[in-house]
């Protein structure tokens, strides 16, 4: 996964830097030296200091960050997370990708500790969603589990969900199982099955089958929700899934499923607002 993110970041600057940076180019000395320090623009929770000091070591020179706030921190307007000195052309190449990540990630961070908070006294626990930005998964789901989130998932190969699609394509709850058990066995796999139902029936139907893990109630009213989760009585975990929202979940959450899980933690989720600024002597940089 290490390398993915290393890929990422590479193909960032490509994107970015291109040929060259010519305002900086123009206009910068490319031996001079100076500082700047991430400002935070709005409350929320800080996430993705890791990432940017990645993107400053993959930046092709040596640039040192002195950091005040950790991610995972509750920030406020005014702060400064971190400082990070070197060569000022690669403060300015890197500045937009550090900043895009981090709002990003901050964005999700701030987003899935309200969720969390409005059911912290509950026995349910906020799950993200494969409903990320393509490419940037794994800095999403870092950035739900800063917030206090759980990750679900990562991808299609560490977790067997058989959803409406692929119960329908195998021909029914009772073979989307059996052939999910069957596949296990044959590979020597150890990982969860996990089986969305859609009605109070289908989960009659897994009911009577068994051999899953989990059962996702994929869109059940509040009342149908406790209904089910009476119904498998702690034999399996729970989640509830579609339509969560942060008026709402703790109606379900009340309900006594495990998991909720929130695809707008990732998928619609408003960036942090924070800035890169030089810290200037005497308006001039260093040479």
């Amino acid at each position: 996964m290490d390398a993915l993110i290393e890929e990422l970041i590479k193909l960032a600057f490509a994107e970015d830097v291109g040929a060259g940076d010519v305002t900086t180019l123009c206009c910068v000395p490319p031996e001079a030296r100076g500082t700047a320090r991430l400002i935070i623009r709005e409350d929320g929770v800080l996430a993705g200091v890791g990432m940017a000091r990645r993107i400053f070591d993959l930046s092709g020179q040596d640039l040192r960050m002195d950091v005040y706030m950790e991610d995972g921190s509750d920030v406020k307007k005014g702060d400064v997370a971190f400082t990070v000195e070197g060569n000022i052309r690669s403060l300015l190449q890197s500045e937009r990708i550090v900043l895009n990540v981090m709002q990003r990630m901050s964005g999700i961070a701030t987003t899935t500790r309200r969720y969390v908070r409005e059911i912290k006294d509950t026995g349910a626990r906020v799950l993200d969603t494969r409903k990320t930005m393509p490419g940037m998964r794994l800095m999403d789901k870092e950035a739900v589990r800063l917030g206090g989130g759980v990750n679900h998932r990562v991808g299609l190969f560490d977790m067997i969900l058989l959803k409406d699609n692929h119960i329908d394509f195998a021909g029914g709850i009772a073979n989307a199982v059996s052939c999910a058990r069957s596949y296990l066995a044959t590979h020597k796999l150890k990982m969860n099955i996990e089986i969305e139902v859609r009605s109070l029936d289908e989960l009659d139907q897994v009911m009577a089958v068994g051999g899953v893990d989990r059962i996702m109630l994929d869109n059940f009213s509040v009342a149908d929700t406790r209904t089910a989760v009476r119904k498998i009585g702690g034999r399996y975990e729970t989640e509830s899934s579609g339509g969560i929202t942060l008026e709402n979940i703790r109606t379900y959450a009340v309900t006594g499923v495990d998991y909720i899980s929130v695809g707008a933690l990732t998928h619609s989720v408003k960036g942090l607002d924070m800035s890169l600024k030089a810290v200037c002597n005497e308006g001039r940089h260093s040479k």
